[in-house]
């Protein structure tokens, strides 16, 4: 029997025609297969690499999300150069903690999903809407969470309707909170949060900002094993991002080793670091 010359090379009729702007539920209605939550996983914990700690903060005109480079298993560092911060798309970002491979799919996902919603509907999700998928695709990974591989990410971005930057964090049920000023995820969270609740201002300059974000990686790496500080001798620093009105820009090499010097510089003077006042 001849194939039919006007189906060779091309897809099914139903890839061509989505009846949904959720990717999600596109993926799921024709190989669902191929949604991480629904792959078979072996019985009891599954050990496999994590990766820890996310920051953000907010500055007047945007806002700030950065990640440290380490990713361990169990009391091994894994890698010292992974990386946790990505774009969403233009206006928004994911800062990953948690099971490191599921982490960096589920952002993959995530980017499909809101560039899908995008070419469908022909005008991009509001940041709340974006917060939402997020919040669903985290619901959907509840199982294996259950085993041992939780995925907690950090999402930030730009509002246009609200003219700011805004953060939202996550817990494994996909319950989703929105931070005011700034925010922390992670293994080292609980000490990255002391520091940016001790040195956050409203009115900090960008500058300031990806300041902030470092100082607070510092500290978490000072108390936390599995949170790596910037490595000078391997040139691995933090990845830091801004997301602005012009969308989301990464510091270069350049920028992030600078700024990760003058903090270790400083550091030499002031182990614990700067010291906020007391009124």
């Amino acid at each position: 029997m001849e194939a039919n010359p006007r189906s060779i090379g091309r897809l099914p009729a139903a890839f061509l025609t989505p009846g949904s702007s959720s990717f999600m539920d596109f993926l799921a209605a024709h190989s669902p297969e191929m949604l991480p939550a629904n792959r078979k996983l072996p019985e009891g914990i599954v050990e496999a690499p994590h990766g820890t700690t996310i920051v953000a903060a907010t500055f007047p005109g945007g806002v700030v999300l950065a990640g440290d480079r380490r990713a361990t298993m169990g009391n091994m560092i894994a890698q010292r150069d992974i990386e946790k911060v990505f774009p969403a798309d233009e206006y928004s970002a994911v800062g990953i903690a948690g099971t490191a491979g599921l982490a960096v799919e589920m952002v993959k996902l995530f980017q499909l999903e809101l560039e899908h919603f995008e070419k469908v509907e022909g005008a991009t999700l509001s940041l709340e809407g974006k917060a939402n998928r997020l919040s669903t695709m985290i619901r959907s990974n509840l199982g294996m969470a259950m085993q041992g591989l939780a995925v907690v990410p950090l999402f930030a971005g730009w509002d246009e309707g609200k003219e700011k930057g805004r953060i939202f964090s996550y817990d494994v049920t996909g319950g989703r909170s929105e931070e005011h000023g700034y925010a922390a995820t992670g293994s080292g969270s609980i000490f990255a949060r002391g520091s940016l609740k001790k040195l956050y201002r409203e009115d900090l300059t960008e500058q300031q900002a990806t300041t902030l974000v470092v100082q607070a990686l510092y500290d978490a790496a000072d108390d936390d094993s599995a949170t790596g500080g910037p490595d000078m001798a391997r040139r691995i620093f933090p990845i830091v991002t801004v997301i602005t009105d012009e969308g989301f820009r990464r510091l270069s090499e350049a920028e992030s080793s600078e700024l990760a010097r003058s903090v270790t510089e400083r550091r030499l003077e002031q182990p614990d670091g700067p010291r906020a006042a007391l009124l």
